[in-house]
């Protein structure tokens, strides 16, 4: 379970006091400090495998795009920020944001071309409340690869299987298409991506 730390903070309380030296993970929701849980394994071999995969098809491309590795999104409109799993910048952009220098934290949709949440046992956050601000932002892409099935049946079906929401930002709304087993990721950013569902999902172990 997420263990809420500390209740109604602002977010320049937040970079003033983490992430600390203990080495856990933070994020502000609304105010309110959460400590996320340690990551499973198959997650982080999930985030890994598409960090790589995604990392290949930016230098194939020659973009000027780059994955961090401690970088926080900030919600303009409220008191939030959030550590995506993967989080792809757009480097010529830096430059116009004012929090990106001391803080290392962007809010500004010309430098997030592409945000991807792994779900975990906070799926709730990914699939709504991430959601619903990264919409805000303006970011064009957003994926949410539910690997393990843990998201509700109203947002992956009933019986519920291993999917990836793929988020597309459209007269400032997200239209969603939905990606499972055999599925190739039809990604607008990246659209000769050649990656299917299942090759996620099984986090590169899958046979070629």
């Amino acid at each position: 379970m997420i263990q809420a730390l500390r209740k109604l903070v602002t977010f320049d309380q937040f970079v003033a006091k983490y992430p600390d030296n203990t080495g856990k993970r933070h994020e502000l929701h609304d105010g309110v400090i959460v400590e996320m849980p340690q990551p499973t394994g198959d997650h982080e071999e999930v985030v890994g495998f598409l960090a790589f995969e995604v990392t290949r098809e930016c230098i194939r491309l020659n973009l000027p795009y780059f994955i961090p590795k401690t970088v926080l999104v900030k919600p303009p409109e409220n008191e939030s920020a959030y550590s995506p799993d993967v989080l792809i910048l757009n480097r010529p952009n830096l430059v116009n944001e004012p929090l990106w220098k001391k803080e290392s934290t962007v809010s500004q949709a010309e430098s997030i071309p592409l945000v991807v949440e792994v779900v975990s046992s906070n799926w709730r956050d990914d699939y709504l409340k991430k959601a619903a601000d990264y919409e805000g932002v303006g970011i064009p892409e957003y994926w949410i690869v539910d690997y393990a099935a843990l998201g509700g049946r109203r947002f992956i079906g009933n019986p519920k299987q291993p999917t990836v929401s793929l988020f597309t930002l459209i007269e400032g709304e997200y239209q969603v298409s939905q990606f499972q087993g055999s599925d190739r990721i039809i990604s607008p950013l990246f659209p000769e991506l050649n990656l299917t569902a299942e090759q996620i999902f099984q986090a590169g172990k899958y046979s070629a």
